[in-house]
């Protein structure tokens, strides 16, 4: 359990990426006051929290009803946390979500930035939703869905945590130190990815001999 836990929680902090999330906000939120920037981190987080929730609960009936198996899922899910990982070791991924900002703040931005672009899909994107239904995919006793629901609950509540101490978190961090922090954990994505490639061939193999495949 404890295993599981840590590797649900590394895979989700870096495909979420709290302390990346911060100087978005930031940036969005530089002309609100303090009280509405709080309400906006709170909502943001909420909405995302509903959105990734849904998809790790009903995705796996999702890909059923769709007839994906899991070892497909796996192995997919895999592929597409390996290019993520490439994206932020060569800094890409961050001239992205910057360059997504920067669109919201430089034309008419809406009142309230919390649902779009913060919950999603700078929190509850296209990589975060396919980690937590691969994460579930890999968990077969309730105990285990529990334990990746509660790495995802503390990667949430460090999100908001990020959000709330953004102002403050750019001025200690800096642009030099966050961008060498992105790319090693780019790094340890990519073995993530890596492992979950593996162990979906090697079900899906395990799983044709079972079945008498050769």
């Amino acid at each position: 359990m404890i295993e599981l836990f840590i590797s649900a929680f590394a895979t989700l902090f870096v495909v979420i990426d709290p302390p990346g999330c911060a100087p978005i906000f930031a940036g969005l939120t530089s002309g609100a006051d303090e009280a509405h920037r709080r309400a906006m981190a709170i909502r943001a987080v909420f909405v995302a929290a509903i959105i990734l929730v849904v998809f790790a609960l009903f995705g796996r009936a999702l890909l059923t009803g769709l007839g994906i198996s899991l070892y497909s899922f796996r192995i997919a899910g895999g592929i597409m946390l390996f290019l993520i990982a490439l994206d932020m070791v060569f800094e890409k991924r961050t001239e992205r979500r910057e360059d997504r900002a920067e669109k919201v703040k430089g034309g008419d931005p809406p009142p309230d930035i919390a649902v779009f672009p913060m919950a999603m899909p700078m929190i509850a994107g296209p990589g975060s939703i396919a980690s937590v239904m691969l994460l579930m995919s890999h968990s077969e006793t309730y105990r285990e869905q529990l334990v990746v629901f509660a790495a995802l609950a503390v990667i949430l509540v460090l999100t908001l945590v990020a959000l709330l101490a953004a102002g403050p978190i750019m001025r200690i961090v800096g642009a030099k130190i966050e961008a060498v922090i992105s790319r090693l954990l780019g790094v340890l994505l990519a073995a993530l990815a890596t492992q979950f490639v593996i162990d979906g061939i090697r079900a899906a193999l395990v799983a044709a001999r079972a079945a008498g495949v050769h």
